[in-house]
């Protein structure tokens, strides 16, 4: 004590309540028996639990969403062969940090020839220099490196480095699973909040489940919110509400990157739901994206695109309505302007189908590219001076308007290219009525050129 009788370090006040290590921390689990979920991975003799079991375990990469348990189960592994764990945040780390894992890993298996878990979170933010500084420590067996990343490996890691790594796909996880883990914090009283006396239903636990979209740590950091708010309360009751809930989770978070994979994974959902005439797929792709925070003028952008590209001359009218659907969300905006791309989603849904016009960019483009430079013919060349007209510009040119019904035996494409078909219609939709058209022309021409053949023998 000092002179004042006052203890020179006094008794620190009590813990409050939130102030420390959060729940989803402090619930990690510690073993492959507390560990809940990708029961593809680590189910009774799959490939990884039996690795792990064997202390056979190599350099990898896990690829799934937030919360799906990927520094988790880096740590687990860890635990289980007794490795040393360096956790590497790619975000925050660089190359020297890079250099001092590896001399730790080096003398660690110097020394006694233990091993050395090097756990790189968000591995798809290093750049390509930063990736290759693994590759040899990874290829000599230095260290068994784990990655841990949210985006596509195929795209976001080195070919070399992932060729040297086992990939495993972590699912989001499912609603059961969720509501076990956030059942086993409610009654942990070591590191849960079993010693609150915290209680909730099944029904509250799957509204949860629903809310945190497969991420753990966001399920149990609602169910710490909630939590406290009980203890600020005072409630009498220690029951956690459906309304509670609500109340703490305004709206649900998607899981959606604009500039991500999943962007494109739903997109190309909505893409394929709209050519596989299912409209209430459409519909909800549609709205996934829209809760997601995409861009609606992007959306509409695509469907016009799906318009020509999928439904073309089959139905014209589609084009039509998805250009009147982004000029009316133009118009109006959100919220309003929303309905009006539902509306085109789902004409575009139900709409006959046909890629005809997109075969023919193709073909045309093939066309191009094989003959490159063919000349215009002559007959349909304008001969716009003498000099034009002498040399032979625009002779012998028939305009079909001066001909019955508009026909004549005459042909457009240069030619080396003479007698292709580009364009192909279908049978769906006002094309059936296209191709009998054509059909009918063809047949026209033939007898145009027949007689023409017949009164020049030459």
């Amino acid at each position: 004590m000092n002179d004042e009788g006052t203890p020179l370090f006094p008794t620190p006040p009590p813990k409050r309540l939130g102030i420390g290590e959060p729940l989803a921390f402090r619930m990690r689990p510690r073993n492959l028996d507390e560990y809940v979920g990708q029961s593809h991975l680590l189910g009774p003799d799959k490939p990884l639990r039996r690795a792990i079991e064997g202390d056979l375990v190599g350099s990898m990469i896990f690829w799934g969403p937030p919360g799906s348990g990927k520094t988790t189960l880096a740590h687990v592994i860890a635990t289980h062969t007794g490795s040393d764990f360096v956790f590497f945040s790619a975000v925050l780390s660089g190359i020297k940090e890079v250099h001092e894992a590896v001399d730790h890993a080096q003398k660690r298996r110097s020394f006694d020839g233990g091993r050395t878990i090097l756990f790189v979170d968000a591995l798809h933010r290093f750049n390509k220099a930063q990736q290759d500084a693994f590759l040899p420590h990874v290829e000599q067996g230095t260290l068994i490196l784990i990655g841990a990343t949210t985006e596509n490996p195929s795209f976001e890691v080195n070919p070399a480095l992932l060729s040297r790594m086992t990939l495993h796909v972590l699912q989001p996880l499912s609603p059961d699973d969720i509501v076990a883990i956030a059942r086993a914090a409610l009654v942990d009283k070591e590191r849960g909040l079993g010693k609150q006396g915290i209680d909730a239903t099944d029904e509250v636990l799957k509204l949860i489940a629903v809310l945190s979209n497969g991420d753990a740590r966001r399920a149990l950091t609602i169910v710490e919110t909630a939590a406290a708010d009980l203890a600020r309360q005072g409630s009498d009751s220690q029951a956690i509400t459906a309304d509670l809930i609500r109340d703490i989770v305004q709206r649900k978070t998607e899981l959606y990157d604009k500039s991500g994979e999943e962007h494109f994974n739903q997109i190309s959902a909505l893409h394929k739901s709209l050519r596989g005439s299912d409209p209430d797929a459409a519909l909800y792709w549609l709205y996934r994206m829209l809760e997601g925070g995409e861009d609606p003028l992007y959306l509409a952008r695509r469907m016009v695109r799906f318009a020509v590209e999928d439904i073309g001359l089959a139905d014209p009218r589609a084009l039509e309505i998805a250009l009147a659907a982004k000029d009316a969300y133009h118009f109006l905006g959100t919220p309003e302007g929303e309905l009006a791309l539902a509306q085109a989603a789902v004409y575009l849904a139900v709409s006959p189908k046909s890629n005809a016009l997109y075969k023919a960019e193709r073909a045309v483009r093939s066309a191009i590219q094989d003959h490159p430079y063919l000349p215009v013919p002559l007959w349909i060349r304008n001969a716009v001076t003498k000099l034009m007209k002498k040399i032979g510009y625009g002779k012998g040119y028939m305009y079909p308007h001066d001909f019955q019904d508009a026909m004549v035996d005459q042909d457009y494409l240069p030619e080396e290219l003479v007698g292709q078909h580009f364009y192909h219609p279908t049978d769906r939709g006002l094309e059936e009525r296209v191709t009998a058209r054509m059909a009918e022309w063809q047949k026209i021409k033939a007898e145009l050129r027949k007689r023409s053949l017949t009164k020049d023998p030459s």
